[in-house]
């Protein structure tokens, strides 16, 4: 009964609900089920309240909240809370709606420490989501009436609370070997599970490479689903049973002082965005600033955004869309950008593109190599003989700020850089750097994990150019190697994408990415290609990657917004006879990697997306190398052109290697230099890859 009142209630038809839940309640206390009647007096007093009936709505709230704290239904309590915090904010009491909220999100955060899955606890902070806006907006408006009582610092912390816990969690975990002091039992059941995943991966592909029926691969799907999840439940098994995973500690989203202290510095600024129902809001923060500003609603931010990003990911943007894509990208930026444009302040733009001066470079064989790279020394390996260390010339231009953007919801799909600056007619990638985090707090938790982290001993790693299909040229003896001159002749350079989908096998060979790694390799001699077969899965899963400063893939790439750990990358998926292999590189196999890199390159397409999951952001493959051990990443955000791409990485390690530029700020000056290409000035080509983590 008090089930049929809720659909009725959902469905609008109030006074029908109302009957229902009447009839309900005397049944639930007659037989004295006292969490019934408590969910059913707080479903009576919701009702009330939409009615605007605000003191009977109360009177339920107060009869509900004792029965349900007596019988210890923790969340049933906060929901109360909550609605206690709504109704009085209707009415006008901020003060007495702060209070509610406060108790009702202390509960919720305690009853999230106690699921001990990742999966479960992303899943349930996601159903309380709207809690944390309400909290948010509540403190915002506070803000509105009161501005130097601290609330817009409250709403950020809020804010911070609300996104990438689980993520935080993860990255602690993943120095702390939770598997250590688990039965080996426990340990042998998630072996024995992965190994049947890697067989079924095999499985998919040689079924695939026919032609299946739907039931086929409907009923690979299902093997997957029920495969995956029983290795989900060994983990979390692993983790009730670890000493060291119960010993955690694991860190408190930052304060605003925390940020200014522990994240930024003095030419930094953070945007970090929250998109709420009825409004949305910004927070500006600078070394020793904040400021924020309101917003329009979400939706209204989402639509727009969601038409640029379709814009900017369409080929005919390139010619006769333009017009169309500027102009929504204006007016994107008049919504996202020009109310913090004062805080942002204006300048002459830097043509160099450089936002700290170059580092010292060291000459050596092979050219000029950089003293340090990403901020560590290189191994004395790397050096050539008889080198010497000079200092290159510093560049007299003013240093443009460096933007830090914490994004929510549809934003999270869009490069900024390629949004116009504040009134101004230039792209915001002429004036600043641009760096994405999911929150504030994970680079804090990211620059605590790899503090004092010795560099690896060997330079890069490059998987390039796989083998995708038997009848490959390179598998015949006769056709020697093909190079990346004559292979990509006579194709389609403006159509060609590193894209590739689920159901997929026989994928287009990709003979730019093998020009992409031997410019790489003629920058630095030492660099380690693996192309054609070694660029397979057995390569990128061996213990040997974590020996390397950076590790580059140039293939196609998989997204599943679905089901998440199912994206990858695709290496080889045919060894040197000509038989097939799982060349699948996947979320899950990434969660098992040892790769302290100093950066990861995802010169695949839509490498940066993934599953949007409230109050976590994108899930994908940037979380998954980031627990491998990697603090930063280059990754797309749709699917790439590959000509172009390859002559963006080129230019991106040009800038790294000889230089001697931190990777953003290459990666920055890349992509200025394809703005200047008439062949390549379109976003399509060169805005889809975002630096994710840390800059420095």
């Amino acid at each position: 009964l008090n089930n049929i009142g809720q659909v009725y209630d959902a469905l609008g038809e109030k006074q029908k609900a109302l009957e229902f839940y009447n009839q309900s309640l005397p049944l639930s206390r007659a037989v004295g089920d006292r969490s019934t009647e408590a969910a059913t007096l707080n479903n009576i007093g919701a009702v009330y309240f939409t009615l605007g009936e605000k003191q009977k709505a109360l009177s339920y709230y107060n009869l509900s909240l004792p029965l349900l704290r007596a019988v210890g239904n923790k969340s049933g309590e906060a929901a109360t809370l909550g609605n206690l915090a709504d109704l009085e904010r209707s009415k006008g009491n901020l003060k007495a709606a702060l209070t509610h909220m406060e108790a009702s999100l202390k509960i919720i955060e305690d009853l999230r420490t106690k699921i001990v899955s990742p999966e479960l606890r992303t899943s349930y902070f996601a159903s309380v989501q709207d809690y944390y806006q309400f909290y948010i907006d509540l403190l915002m408006q506070l803000h509105k009436q009161q501005p130097n009582k601290g609330y817009d610092a409250l709403a950020l912390q809020a804010n911070e609370r609300a996104r990438a816990r689980t993520l935080i969690e993860l990255l602690t975990e993943s120095n702390a070997d939770i598997r250590q002091g688990v039965s080996s039992q426990l340990l042998q059941q998630e072996q024995t599970l992965l190994q049947k995943l890697q067989a079924l991966e095999k499985r998919r592909i040689e079924v695939l490479s026919g032609k299946p029926t739907p039931e086929q691969v409907a009923a690979l799907d299902k093997e997957n689903s029920e495969l995956q999840a029983q290795y989900q439940q060994i983990q979390t098994q692993i983790r009730a049973a670890s000493p060291r995973y119960a010993a955690l500690k694991y860190p408190q989203p930052l304060t605003v002082a925390q940020i200014q202290q522990q994240v930024l510095d003095d030419n930094t600024v953070l945007l970090e965005y929250s998109l709420g129902e009825e409004r949305s809001y910004v927070w500006v923060v600078t070394k020793t600033s904040l400021d924020s500003y309101e917003l329009p609603k979400g939706a209204d931010i989402e639509a727009a955004t969601k038409k640029f990003y379709q814009l900017l990911t369409d080929r005919r943007s390139v010619d006769f869309r333009k017009d169309e894509l500027e102009q929504t990208g204006k007016e994107l930026s008049k919504i996202l950008l020009n109310p913090v444009a004062k805080e942002l302040g204006q300048k002459s733009p830097n043509t160099l593109g450089l936002t700290s001066p170059p580092a010292p470079l060291l000459q050596g064989e092979g050219g000029k190599i950089p003293f340090s790279l990403i901020g560590k020394n290189f191994p004395p390996a790397l050096v050539g003989k008889g080198g010497r260390g000079v200092r290159s010339a510093q560049s007299n231009n003013p240093q443009p700020k460096r933007l830090v953007i914490v994004a929510d919801g549809a934003l999270e799909y869009i490069p900024f850089a390629a949004l116009p600056a504040p009134n101004s007619n230039r792209l915001l990638l002429v004036d600043r750097e641009v760096i994405n985090l999911p929150s504030a707090s994970t680079l804090a938790t990211i620059r605590q994990e790899t503090k004092g982290r010795k560099p690896a001993p060997k330079s890069i790693a490059v998987l390039a150019d796989p083998v995708f299909t038997p009848d490959d040229p390179r598998l015949k003896p006769s056709a020697g190697k093909t190079t990346p001159a004559n292979a990509a002749e006579n194709l389609d350079r403006l159509a060609l994408t590193r894209s590739a989908t689920e159901s997929e096998v026989e994928f287009a060979r990709l003979p730019n990415t093998r020009t992409e790694a031997e410019e790489i390799a003629k920058l630095i001699p030492a660099t380690d290609l693996k192309l054609d077969f070694a660029a397979n899965l057995t390569t990128a899963t061996s213990p040997q990657l974590s020996q390397y400063r950076i590790v580059h893939f140039a293939t196609h790439g998989i997204l599943n917004s679905v089901n998440p750990e199912l994206s990858g990358v695709v290496l080889s998926l045919v060894n040197e006879k000509g038989q097939s292999e799982n060349g699948f590189l996947r979320l899950r196999d990434i969660f098992n990697l040892n790769l302290p890199a100093d950066l990861v390159v995802l010169s695949a397409c839509q490498t940066g997306l993934g599953k949007e999951i409230r109050g976590e952001g994108i899930v994908g493959l940037t979380r998954g190398f980031m627990y491998a051990g990697s603090p930063r990443l280059v990754v797309s955000l749709w699917n790439v052109n590959d000509a172009a791409t390859a002559k963006l990485m080129t230019k991106l390690y040009q800038g790294m290697l000889s230089k001697g530029l931190p990777p953003a700020v290459a990666l920055r000056q890349a992509q200025l230099e394809m703005l200047k290409q008439p062949e390549y000035q379109a976003p399509y080509y060169w805005a889809a890859f975002v630096m994710q983590g840390e800059w420095n």
